[in-house]
């Protein structure tokens, strides 16, 4: 048995994510998937991808690399949520900061000229390790391999101005998850040209 992916490695970081509803099952209120990518064909760096009322329903890009946040979009992402992977959706140029300890709170501050988002979760669950190979789920053309931290508690702010909704709890394959989690340990794949 062999313990090595044959698949290729196109990407390596994090990407924690915030989903909000108002009510359990509604459609999500925000919906904000955050990068910190250590390695990709488009170097380093991060990207906040933010859907929210707070954004007046419209999608919003955030990052320190416009290269690998438009990379990101045409690969992984726009897979993920193809609503992302519209090139014409604006982007902004910012500076990104963390703090805390995923062992009880976690946040990513995002910061520009004109405002600041701040990206917390808490309430952690225990942990998921994840791995799947490209095409195995119908529809992903990429694989990956992650740590899933479930958070029953998340909240995103812009300028002090909260998201409206909460996180609610999930089940993933028999496990307690949630709408919101940290990623962390995330390398995705793609399968190597014949």
């Amino acid at each position: 048995m062999t313990t090595v992916d044959p698949n290729r490695v196109i990407l390596v970081g994090e990407n924690p994510f915030i989903r909000l509803a108002e009510t359990d099952g509604a459609p999500f209120s925000t919906n904000a998937s955050f990068w910190r990518i250590l390695s990709c064909p488009r170097g380093p760096g991060h990207v906040l991808y933010l859907k929210s009322e707070l954004t007046e329903g419209q999608w919003r890009i955030w990052t320190d690399n416009l290269a690998m946040a438009r990379w990101l979009q045409a690969t992984v992402q726009g897979m993920l949520d193809p609503e992302t992977a519209d090139p014409s959706i604006p982007v902004v140029d910012a500076a990104f900061e963390k703090e805390g300890d995923p062992a009880y709170c976690w946040s990513e501050r995002i910061l520009t000229p004109r405002e600041e988002i701040v990206l917390t979760w808490y309430e952690f669950g225990d942990p998921l390790l994840l791995h799947t190979r490209p095409h195995e789920i119908p529809g992903r053309r990429y694989g990956v391999c992650t740590v899933l931290i479930p958070a029953l508690g998340a909240r995103l702010a812009i300028d002090g101005v909260e998201a409206k909704g909460r996180p609610f709890p999930r089940e993933r394959e028999g496990r307690p998850f949630s709408t919101c989690a940290l990623a962390f340990n995330e390398s995705w794949t793609e399968e190597r040209a014949a």
